[in-house]
Parts: C-alpha cells; structure tokens; sequence
C-alpha cells in the first residue's frame, strides 16, 4: 500500500507495529525513518523509537545517534516527556568528557522549551534538582576530612546552584508549587529572601488564575479546540512570548491537524517573535502536518524570503508544494501566484535583462502550461477563468519591462479563453494600453469591445465615445458613433425579445396558477355540495324514522351503489368508484355495520389534536412515520417505553380519519423526553422515524433544529453512483483502506430507501483527500463511483432553470431541488384529456357539465370504466 501511496499514514502506523512485534528491528527502524521524513511524529511514538534505540545503543558511536535522534524528535513538538527521557539519558554519559555540562545544557533547552508547563514543568524541574543533588553528593569530603579551599569553593558553587533552581522554579506558576516551596524551606538553611518569597506570591496568584483554563482542558473530550482557544486569549492579554508559544505548542500537540491553529500560531510568530529558527521551524512543521492547505505553503514561501532563505531552498520547497495534493483547482493558482510574485520581487528593472528575468518570464511560462496540463485534467477546470497569472505577466512586461508587444499576445490569448464577452477584461486591457501603449491600440481594443461585450455594452460604448471626444478626429467620431448605435440597438432589439418571452411564460405560468386555484375551488365546493346531500339525506331518515329507523339502519347493509333509489353515494364509497374522471368502477360487496359506524366515527367523532406548549420540556414530536400504521398508540408505546414512563401519545388524523403519520409523545419527565431524542432516524416499519424537541418557532424564533453541513469540509468525501444493494458495511470496508473512517451516511429518501449516495467522514483532510485520489473512477458491485471532498453546492432561486445541481458534480437537473416539486404534484391525466373543446363547460367532481345553450338535453351517462381499462388508456396515450 505504501509504494502506491506514501502519504497513507495509518498504513505507517500498522507497518511500524507488525514489524515491532515480530522483532524486525532493521526493517523497523527504517519504516520509522521514511515515515519521520513525510510527517512530524507524534510523542508516543518518538518514545517507543527511542526506547528500542536506547536498548541497542552499546557503544559511544550508537550513543551519538541517539542524541541526534532525540534532537530531531523535540523539533517535531515540544513535548516535557521527551525532553525529559532526553535529559535522563544525557545523564548516562556524565563520565564522558563535557559530560556534565553537557546534561546540564540539555535540562536548561529543556527548561526553555516546557520549564512554564503549568501542569508537567514540575518534573523537569526536580529531575534537574535532583541531578545537581547528587553531584553535590559525589563533592562532599570523606567523613572526618576537612575539604580544601578548591573543595570549598566547589561546594559552594554547587550549592548556590541548587539555590537558584529553586528560586527560579518558585518564580514560575507550577502545579503544586506550595510542596515546591515547603521543599525549599526545608533544604535551605537560611531563611528564603524577602524577594523570593514575594516572586512566590506573585507565581501562586498567577496560578490560582491559570487554573479554571487547565481544569476545563482536564474535564474537556478531544480535540478540547475552544478550551485552547479560551486559553490562548488569556495568555495573549498577557503578553509573555513565551507563554503564548508554549500554549500554542500545546494545543498544536492535540490538534496537529488544524490548519487555522497552525496559521494563526505562525502569524503570531513572524508578527511578534521574528526568529529565525523558531519561525521556519513551525512552518515547517505547519505544512508537514497539513500538506494539503495552500495557505500555509504561501505563508512559508512568505517566511522564508522575510528571513532571507537561499533561492535554491525556496524553489525546492514551492515544489514539494505542488505535489502536495492540493484538493481545488485554484489551490494551484495561489501557490503559483505567490512564486511568482517572490520571483518578481528578486529582478532588478533597471537592467534590461538578467538572469533573475528570464527565470521569472520561464517561471510565468510554466506557471500557464501547468494550469492548463495539470490542473485542468484532474479537476475539468482550470481554476483561473479570467487568467489572473497571464494578466499579471503582461502587467510585469508592459510597466516594468516596457514590452508592450509580449503584452498584447498575452491580452489576445487571454481574450480567446473565453474572457471576451465581459466589459471588465476590456477596459482592463484598455487601461493598459492607456498607461503604457498608444491611442490606436485604444482604439482597436475599444471597437473589438463595443463588437464583443455581451454583459455591460453600454459601459463600453461610452468609453469609446470619450475617448473619441478627447482625442479623435471627427471621423473617428462618426465612426465611433455609428458602431455604437448599431451595437446598442441590437442589443436592445435582443433585450426586448428576451423579455416578451420573459412575460409570455410568466402569463402562462399565472394561468396555469389561476386554473389550479380554480380547479381546487370547484372540487372543494364538489366536496361541500356532496357532504350536504348526504348530511340531508341522514337527517330525513332520522326525522322519519326516528331511535327504530336508527337501529334498523345498523342492521341493513351500509352501503348504497349507484343503481339505488335515491342515488346518493357515501363519500368514502364515491372517492373509490368514481375514480379520477367520475367513471364508476365494478361494484364491491357490501360493508359489515360496524365497519360503517368505525368510518363514521373516524371521520366526525375524532376530537382534534391540540398540544400544550406548557409541556414542551416534557413532549417530544414524532414524524415521518407509515402512514399505513396499525395502531399507532401502542406501536409508538412499545418503542418509547425503553426510555421512561410514557404519559400520553397524540396521534394526528385527517378529517377523514387516516394517521398522517407524525403525532406528540409526552413523558412524565423531562429526562425521559431527552433521552427520545436519540431515537432520531430509528427505522420504524421500513421508514426513519423523525424524533425532534417540541418547540414553539413562533415564541422561539432563534430555535434550529439539526441540519446536515452545507458547506466545505475537506475532512469528509461526498459519494454517488453507488447501487441501491450497497451496505454501510460494504461501504467500509472500501473505504476504510485509505484512512481511518469515522463516520458514513448512506443518503436515503423520506421513506428509507437507498439513493445511491453516501457521505464519509474521515479522520483529516489528508486521509480524505488521498481517498478521492483512490477511489473516484472505482468501480463497486459493477458501478462506476465518482467521489469529491463534501461541498454542496448553494440552493439557488428556482427562477432560472440552470442554477439547480443535481449532485455535488455539477450534474443539471430540473428546476425543482430535492424537496422542491414532489411526484404528487403531477398530473396522471393524459394531456388529450386535459384539452376541452368547450372552454365554457366546467368539470365538476371529473363529470363534465353542458353548458346553459344545451342543458335541456339530459346528460349522457358516462361509461364505467375499471382501473385496468384506465391504465390500458393511459399507455396507449
């Protein structure tokens, strides 16, 4: 896996631990190696490193490489635990010459680098006191011996020694640094000075206001970014350089992947610090760890001119830059830009050639022909549409090397791109030709642009005009004038059409709505005639008959067919006969009694359902459910239950009294109420039920319930073309090759079903942008994916049919977004039948209905049609 992919760093993680345990120790020390080259390696595994270079280092030579061993490992982060095995391990070699004063410059880099560790700076500290102790040990004189004045003097130098350690580490807000004191109290013979005691004090205050900041990071989950972030601020408002840097370092240790942690921290660097070493040391550090952000590369390329790096390390890094695996086209186009701009920036102008130009003229050259060779072919988009790069090069030849000719080639290749139909680049190239060219290439420019411009002509037009006013003769005005009225009035001619049209589909589009509102006007008042006849009917069969006719009704079949005396249909019985176009269908047997009175009582006797908005806290809302659903009390019950006592479930009926599928489910305490929430998406007879708080938008205008990320997340990859058969599992286990996977979606429709999409979160972008590398163009259970990095595109107005997507690849769908025009609004009539001959004729509940001149005629009796007969009709259609 790693000779196709180097960067896969969980692939280093699992080479390295196999090879540790079967004791592969050659292998495993260069598997180390390749892998500290490509990415800063976190404490623990430096640690384990240098532990199996520690047990084999025997000799004075073995022992040197493991001090350049460690020096490399506290360059990758500042970590107290390194630096104090590095400090520990120094001591082994104190017998060697230099030795102790080489363990003692070991400890003082330590101390630099995590002496003001608030929580772990204690142990360096001691294991340095502890050191100095026991060579004061080794300096004591033989019992009963006097020491000599050099044994004396060493003595005493030893002891201020230990002296100082403790003053300066009571100086420093430590955790337990009242043991700390007391020790010292203990040790020294002399009281403490007065100055010590009140650094102490000052130390302690300082601590007791660190100390909610280290007990938030304690108590926090990773990555603990806002717990950092508080903490920065507060080490900022106090200005100590080194404190900021060791916070910074700190939370960059957790958080190695973090770009805006790295920029933010390497701002503060070449801002206040300015140091060389530390400021190259943390960019580089910056765009090892997070290769795949442009921005950092800029800021290092940026860095490393500010600090005067040679020109030949500046071009290496800019390449390792550019296959760093950027994941957008105009990722490439910045990182050229700032090149450029540093190789611009090395030429002296004044000479009329020079080595420096040449190389920035190549450098412009390249810079071209790798957008449109490499960039384009991996992302289909050059990611610089208006030529930026070859704009700013014919800038560099027309005012800094007064080459006006190079700059025009490139203004005409420029135009040829696609950019000629916009006013902009026009009068960009036009100002150009002002400043450095001559009035006839104005001109030139101008007419080629009146001809041209398709979005602002007018602007154009008048910059012709005026430069005509100013400066040409009267023909050239008459011509100017004539080219302008006749671009104009084509222009306008184009506008006037585009906006009858524009009008003619907004008349038709107002018609349609009118005949829908009119439509459902007609068959609500249908619904209310009908609902009359029938109310009518019952009501003189109660006055007729009276409580006996009631009871001799309930026995009698409940349903009337069309061949009955009064002619009068139940509604429910009319909604199935009549069909769609008010042809009767076969007749069906009759209904029980009881089956009758459950209908009635369905539709009339259901009381409406109305929610206390005092119980929100305690009532969840319940939606997407089978609207197909038995008994949906006790189905909803059963699943509730598991999560405290259930008081009461309300569920929604129409007028009809069908289960519209959502309802309120109220708990007797508010924690039972929370603890439903995490039934959210549980799939429920075939279909994810929807679990959310029952909030009132009305009195909580600012509530938002749960939305999926509509924006960039280049830890996360968007997927389509799966099949409908792929499992989440399957899913894994295809991606989880690249990376560790932390998270997949498979995309579904309201009522569960499969889309053939999936998002999948991974653990960085670097993972997730080798991912898209691997796997866009696989193909899984003989379907072709296509995979990009997770940026939906914006939800446009429906206004304009281009502006919907259909997937994050740029695929056209129709105007409709996803949850835009449903299936149930189209009509299932055949468009035949939609045209009448008569516009006077009204339909009425599908019958047609003759007009006034011909009403004396009865009408014909439409002829019964089955549901087969009508889907024969519709396909023949």
């Amino acid at each position: 896996k790693l000779s196709i992919n180097a960067f896969d760093y969980n692939c280093h993680l699992d080479l390295i631990k196999l090879l540790r345990q079967e004791g592969e120790l050659v292998k495993l020390r260069r598997a180390r190696q390749k892998m500290s080259e490509l990415f800063p390696l976190t404490e623990e595994i430096w640690l384990d490193w240098l532990k199996d270079e520690i047990k084999m280092a025997s000799e004075s030579s073995e022992r040197e490489k493991v001090y350049e061993l460690f020096e490399r490992a506290v360059k990758d982060y500042i970590c107290p635990e390194i630096w104090l095995e590095y400090a520990q391990y120094s001591i082994g070699g104190i017998g060697q010459e230099g030795g102790i004063e080489k363990v003692r410059s070991i400890f003082e880099r330590a101390l630099t680098a995590v002496g003001l560790h608030v929580t772990k700076g204690t142990a360096l500290w001691e294991a340095y006191r502890e050191f100095e102790n026991a060579i004061l040990e080794t300096a004591q004189p033989a019992p009963g011996s006097f020491p000599s004045p050099e044994q004396q003097q060493m003595l005493c130098s030893q002891l201020e020694k230990i002296h100082t350690l403790f003053r300066r580490q009571l100086g420093i807000p430590l955790l337990d640094m009242e043991a700390s004191y007391a020790e010292y109290e203990e040790w020294s013979e002399d009281p403490i000075p007065e100055t010590i005691v009140k650094n102490y004090k000052k130390a302690l205050q300082q601590l007791e206001k660190c100390k909610p900041y280290e007990e938030a990071l304690l108590g926090a989950e990773t990555p603990k970014l806002a717990e950092y972030q508080a903490y920065i601020d507060f080490e900022m408002k106090g200005g100590d350089p080194a404190r900021i840097q060791l916070i910074y370092e700190r939370a960059l240790a957790e958080n190695c992947l973090v770009p805006d942690l790295w920029a933010r921290y390497n701002q503060y660097l070449d801002r206040q610090l300015k140091v060389k070493e530390l400021v190259l040391s943390a960019h580089d550090r910056a765009v090892r760890n997070c290769p795949w952000t442009v921005g950092l590369w800029i800021r290092y390329l940026l860095a490393m001119e500010r600090h005067r790096v040679d020109h030949s390390i500046i071009s290496e890094m800019f390449e390792k830059a550019l296959n760093a695996g950027f994941i957008q086209a105009t990722d490439y186009v910045e990182i050229w830009q700032a090149y450029l701009d540093y190789l611009r920036r090395r030429v002296d102008f004044t000479q009329d050639s020079s080595k420096e130009l040449e190389e920035l003229r190549s450098a412009f050259a390249r810079a071209v022909e790798y957008l449109k060779q490499e960039v384009e072919e991996r992302f289909s988009e050059s990611g610089d549409p208006s030529c930026t790069i070859m704009q700013n090069w014919a800038r560099v030849e027309a005012r800094l090397c007064n080459n006006m000719q190079k700059a025009r080639e490139l203004w005409d290749n420029i135009m040829t791109k696609g950019n000629a139909k916009y006013a902009n680049m026009w009068l960009e190239y036009y100002n150009l030709e002002r400043a450095h060219g001559d009035t006839q290439h104005c001109r030139k420019a101008l007419h080629r642009a009146v001809q041209c411009t398709s979005d602002y002509p007018e602007h154009v037009c008048e910059v012709l005009l005026t430069l005509e006013r100013i400066e040409g003769t009267l023909e050239d005005w008459d011509a100017a004038v004539q080219k302008t009225e006749n671009r104009l009035a084509r222009v306008n001619e184009q506008r006037a059409k585009a906006a009858e049209k524009e009008a003619a589909l907004a008349k038709q589009e107002e018609e349609k709505a009118e005949q829908r509102k009119q439509a459902r006007a007609e068959k609500k008042a249908s619904k209310k005639a009908k609902k009359t006849r029938i109310g009518d009917k019952r009501k003189a069969d109660d006055d007729d008959e009276g409580e006996w006719g009631q009871e001799e009704e309930a026995e009698q079949p409940s349903k009337r067919h069309k061949g009955d005396g009064d002619g009068v249909l139940l509604e429910e019985d009319m909604e199935v006969e009549t069909g769609l176009f008010g042809r009767s269908g076969p007749e069906k047997p009759d209904r029980p009694a009881n089956q009758k009175e459950k209908a009635s009582t369905s539709r009339k006797d259901i009381p409406k359902v109305l929610h206390d908005s005092s119980k929100d806290n305690i009532t969840v809302f319940v939606s997407n459910l089978s609207y197909n659903m038995a008994d949906p009390e006790v189905k909803l019950k059963e699943l509730f239950e598991s999560c405290g006592e259930v008081a009461e479930i309300r569920p929604v009926f129409s007028n009809k009294g069908t289960f519209r599928g959502y309802c309120y489910v109220e708990f007797k305490e508010e924690k039972s109420a929370l603890q439903a929430l995490g039934l959210d998406r549980k799939v429920v007879e075939g279909r994810p039920m929807f679990v959310s708080p029952c909030v009132d938008k009305n009195k909580n205008p600012d509530f938002k319930v749960f939305r999926y990320s509509t924006t960039l997340e280049k830890h996360k990859l968007f997927i389509s073309g799966l099949p409908f058969s792929c499992t989440k599992e399957e899913l894994e286990d295809v991606c989880k090759a690249h990376g560790n996977v932390k998270d997949i979606r498979l995309v579904t429709n309201r009522a569960g079903k499969p889309k053939g999409l999936a998002y999948v979160e991974y653990e960085n972008e670097a993972q997730a942008s080798q991912a898209v590398l691997k796997m866009d163009g696989l193909t899984v259970k003989e379907h072709v994916i296509k995979v990009a990095i997770s940026n939906p595109p914006l939800r446009k107005l429906p206004d304009k049919p281009e502006a919907g997507r259909a997937s994050q690849f740029a695929v056209p769908r129709q105007v409709y977004g996803a949850r835009g025009k449903g299936r149930t609004q189209l009509s299932m009539m055949p468009r035949a039948l939609q045209r009448q001959s008569n516009p006077v004729a009204k339909a009425e509940n599908g019958m047609v209905q003759n007009s006034p001149a011909t009403s004396s005629e009865p009408p014909e009796e439409p002829k019964k049609m089955s549901n087969a007969d009508f889907a024969k009709m519709l396909l023949k259609k």
